[in-house]
């Protein structure tokens, strides 16, 4: 009879249960693929408090209901059927795609898949190939970016001018650990969490 291993890091079996009877996280966290950005690591967070998505680059896409994307589909699901109070989004130093998109999609010609999630134009208003390999001025202008795609979702915005959700940006340091925060205004820089 073959009989399942316990993980190390196991939690409890009332917790096990718990979080067997349902989710109710606290907030959506949208993040980059990239491995080095670990979610329960940066927030930390148990188990069933935080709904991911990740993406390469952080990215959100434009709605577009009829596509099947499945982006849209996590987000839709986070926010009307989970009832999500918070949605953050965070970007990093050091990010693959962010260095991709500020040198108008070079080094992309073997991943066409990529080139098309990413787009090849460029970012508007970054130099191209920037000489900081933490892309750290591109990443920002990047996230800004994604939140306001974010606030261009009919339900989120019927929900944030309800007062229901609140979105965040967030930036993580690879390098350093630190956390930032994007302004709600026009403000450049990121503030310390």
């Amino acid at each position: 009879m073959h009989h399942a291993r316990r993980h190390p890091g196991m939690l409890p079996e009332t917790r096990r249960r718990q979080l067997a009877a349902g989710q109710q996280p606290v907030a959506l966290f949208i993040g980059c693929s990239d491995s080095r950005v670990v979610p329960s690591q940066i927030t930390g967070a148990e188990p069933g408090k935080l709904f991911e998505l990740r993406t390469a680059g952080n990215v959100v896409p434009t709605y577009t209901p009829d596509s099947a994307s499945s982006e849209m589909a996590t987000i839709e699901y986070a926010v009307i059927v989970l009832g999500v109070p918070e949605i953050i989004v965070c970007g990093h130093s050091h990010c693959g795609a962010v260095t991709a998109l500020s040198a108008a999609g070079r080094g992309l010609e073997q991943l066409p898949a990529m080139r098309t999630w990413l787009g090849t134009d460029g970012m508007p208003g970054v130099e191209q190939g920037p000489e900081d390999p933490s892309v750290r001025t591109e990443s920002k202008r990047h996230l800004r970016a994604q939140l306001d795609t974010l606030r261009s979702y009919p339900f989120i915005r019927e929900r944030i001018d309800a007062g229901q959700l609140r979105l965040h940006g967030w930036f993580y340091e690879i390098d350093t650990g630190l956390v930032s925060a994007c302004p709600h205004d026009d403000v450049e820089e990121f503030l310390p969490l």
